[in-house]
């Protein structure tokens, strides 16, 4: 083997290797320390530093890095709640985004809906170095945003009060007891015939995909994998009752898209 070609091949194992250790030590590795170190009894124990540290925010939403983690399905997905909110009649309504999320998909769900004739975009998370690190998307938006710093378990929002609901990559970093509870409150805030768009991770058709998904589970989020069955967003929405859902997935089954209306009282 050629010299420069070693040498590349081993420079390439070696910034895998930062790169996948970077992110364990800011994700489930930290859990893991707070669990040694007697843990936290915040409502935000959960939450990796990845998406509570400002410093760290910053530095890794930048929109290639969240694209390559969606393997290249980013675009698409955020497509998909944005088509749905361009054919809804959303004048004077209030729509609410819960649980902030990397990449540009804030600006263009609030876009979507502005344009679609809101009244107002809801935006609650809650980590405020996250509502602050958005706010700073939306400089052009001001007034027309309110930023509320809320438990996606226990909001604050009153009943019926929504006609859309965007929740984007949320469940799958939640506790297990914590996804249905979720998935309730994002249901009761919405008004009859209001809708949830729900994107998440999903059971991938394909082996190869599937063992490479498992094994990332595993390392970085092992909370995602019971999307795949105990806990799969769809079955829980269809067991709560009230709702007509949808479920579209991308990516040879890699990702979701759920619509899940809620039908008339």
């Amino acid at each position: 083997m050629p010299a420069w070609l070693l040498y590349s091949v081993v420079s390439l194992f070696f910034v895998l290797a930062a790169t996948a250790l970077f992110f364990f030590t800011v994700t489930r590795g930290a859990l893991l320390m707070r669990g040694v170190m007697a843990g936290s009894d915040s409502d935000a124990a959960h939450v990796y530093p990845i998406y509570s540290n400002l410093r760290l925010i910053r530095l890794i939403d930048f929109q290639p890095i969240i694209a390559a983690i969606l393997l290249f399905q980013y675009d698409r997905l955020v497509s998909a709640i944005t088509h749905g909110l361009q054919h809804m009649n959303l004048r004077g309504k209030n729509v609410l985004i819960t649980s902030c999320a990397f990449g540009n998909v804030i600006p263009r769900v609030v876009n979507a809906a502005l344009d679609t004739g809101a009244r107002r975009v809801l935006i609650a998370d809650i980590i405020k170095n996250e509502l602050d690190h958005a706010q700073g998307k939306l400089l052009s938006h001001a007034g027309k945003i309110e930023f509320l710093q809320e438990n996606a378990i226990a909001m604050k929002q009153a009943d019926n009060s929504v006609s859309a609901n965007v929740i984007f990559f949320l469940l799958h970093e939640l506790p297990h007891h914590l996804k249905g509870q979720a998935l309730k409150e994002a249901g009761r805030v919405l008004e009859p015939g209001g809708k949830l768009y729900l994107a998440e991770f999903h059971r991938p058709d394909l082996w190869v995909l599937r063992a490479l998904s498992w094994t990332y589970f595993k390392v970085f989020e092992p909370l995602g994998l019971a999307l795949w069955d105990t806990h799969d967003p769809l079955k829980q929405l269809e067991a709560m009752g009230g709702f007509s859902c949808e479920r579209r997935t991308v990516f040879f089954g890699n990702f979701q898209i759920i619509v899940a209306t809620k039908n008339p009282a």
